[in-house]
């Protein structure tokens, strides 16, 4: 099989490259094939953020900015976007951007591996808030720099170069002449070979077409997951299927009764529509791994790759969610929850692929908690993560849908627990019965995150803060729920 042709615009010129495999990583493409160091390669897993750039897309009229680590995305998936790196950002004599120049007016740079990736994730701040004439607040810059781990001069200093970046005199890129460059691109329209090694359809009737004719090519739908395998595990594939352009999967509609999500929607903008209904939420989402990985992974990708810790599974869960798969024979629908049939395995046959996410809009007097237990505030993974629905009228609970995740082999719902409480009077005695049937439903493992025991207490213990929170306690859940000494 092979390769398409890869075209994307870096330093004011169209880039095309012949010949590059389907899972090479675009990290590799930098630092490897074109020589290029400035972009580094610190765990190659999309934790420290050292390798991060940023990417431009043409949106309609508009060229949206993005900030994802190149460790973890395919060469491919950048085709027809623009590219730039912790090197292109000063002027063509030099002067600095004034991303640079508050980064060490602030004395906010380090050794030089990790403050690459600072400046491009402040860079995709600057191109999105800074030049709208939005001021960076504290708590955006550190959201924005959630993925960008290592911090050898503290916090402090790189959060304030992020809100200085905002006072020195602005520097504009020339969108006019990139909008060109990015619609010529696209105006190509290349054909992909029905044999290419990397396919990426632009219609949900090509890719039904093409995961019919190759049920064994590699899904990649933002590829946070898949770039891991390809790392770590060294695993090659022969063919890839990107569905992250199909149109009809990149759309996000809000009807009466739900938001449906399409599957090719980036973590980033999936949570920010269902904020729209559920302002809560963004606490939760805000720790939900990195900005860099919610730009780049996406909602759908995250559902069907199944990990048992994956912290949108046990929300969605709890919203009663649905899936809609499809294939070229038609299409089905089914409660998110049981599309799981073992460890990351799943109902789906080899032809189909999950399109898109149904998720109910609040009802009245909705009351809504998640959880999420974890070593670290930010960019780290669940030990816990519990979400909790809850509906009472006159005192009785008329509804409730419990998701749960890091206690068995996939995200589960707590239906055992549910029936417990489903019609009973909504008193502190109920749930302490709740508690026990919740401690028992599950059978967690010990690992490096947590022992099996504490989790088990974490799940009593975030039901008893339920259940203080329903009764007019502070909302614990927008705040750190981080693990103390007791790790397994």
């Amino acid at each position: 099989m092979n390769p398409p042709i890869l075209q994307f615009i870096w330093r004011d010129e169209v880039v095309t490259l012949h010949r590059i495999p389907p899972t090479r990583t675009l990290l590799q493409l930098l630092r490897e094939d074109l020589g290029h160091s400035a972009t580094k390669e610190g765990c190659n897993e999309g934790d420290c953020g050292a390798c991060t750039i940023v990417l431009g897309e043409l949106k309609g009229d508009q060229i949206s900015y993005r900030a994802v680590n190149s460790c973890i995305k395919m060469a491919h998936a950048v085709d027809g976007m623009a590219l730039w790196t912790a090197a292109d950002l000063a002027a063509e004599d030099d002067t600095a951007h004034p991303v640079q120049q508050a980064l060490h007016q602030c004395h906010a740079s380090q050794c030089g591996f990790c403050t690459p990736g600072f400046a491009m994730s402040l860079f995709g701040l600057y191109q999105n808030s800074v030049l709208k004439d939005q001021s960076v607040s504290r708590t955006q810059a550190q959201e924005t720099l959630s993925g960008n781990l290592c911090r050898c001069t503290g916090y402090r200093p790189i959060l304030d170069a992020a809100q200085a970046m905002g006072t020195l005199p602005r520097v504009h890129l020339d969108e006019a002449r990139l909008r060109q460059q990015l619609a010529s691109i696209a105006q190509q329209n290349r054909t992909q070979e029905a044999d290419c090694a990397y396919l990426a359809p632009t219609h949900l009737d090509a890719l039904l077409a093409a995961r019919a004719a190759r049920p064994q090519a590699q899904l990649v739908a933002g590829c946070t997951d898949v770039g891991l395998w390809v790392n770590k595990l060294h695993m090659d594939f022969a063919q890839v299927l990107d569905l992250t352009r199909v149109v009809e999967l990149r759309t996000t509609e809000v009807q009466q009764d739900h938001t449906v999500i399409g599957a090719a929607v980036s973590l980033n903008d999936a949570f920010a529509a269902l904020e729209l209904d559920r302002p809560q939420l963004h606490a939760f989402f805000s720790r939900f791994a990195g900005l860099p990985v919610r730009q780049a992974g996406t909602l759908g990708g995250n559902i069907a790759n199944g990990s048992p810790i994956g912290d949108s599974m046990p929300l969605l869960i709890a919203l009663r969610a649905s899936v809609v798969l499809m294939s070229a024979r038609g299409e089905r629908e089914l409660a998110l929850e049981n599309l799981y049939t073992g460890y990351r395995k799943n109902v789906m046959a080899a032809d189909e692929i999950l399109a898109f996410v149904r998720v109910p809009r609040p009802q009245p007097g909705e009351l809504l908690r998640v959880y999420k237990v974890s070593k670290r505030l930010e960019d780290d993974i669940s030990a816990v993560c519990l979400a909790i629905r809850l509906l009472v009228q006159d005192g009785r609970v008329t509804d409730i849908s419990i998701g749960v995740g890091g206690v068995a082999a996939t995200p589960v719902r707590a239906r055992q627990t549910e029936d417990a409480l489903t019609g009973q009077v909504w008193t502190e005695n109920v749930v302490s019965r709740a508690k026990n049937c919740l401690r028992n439903e599950f059978q967690p493992i010990s690992d490096m995150r947590a022992s099996a025991g504490y989790r088990v207490q974490l799940l009593d213990g975030l039901m008893q803060r339920f259940w203080l929170e329903s009764q007019g306690a502070p909302d614990t859940s927008l705040a750190a729920l981080t693990l103390p000494g007791e790790l397994a």
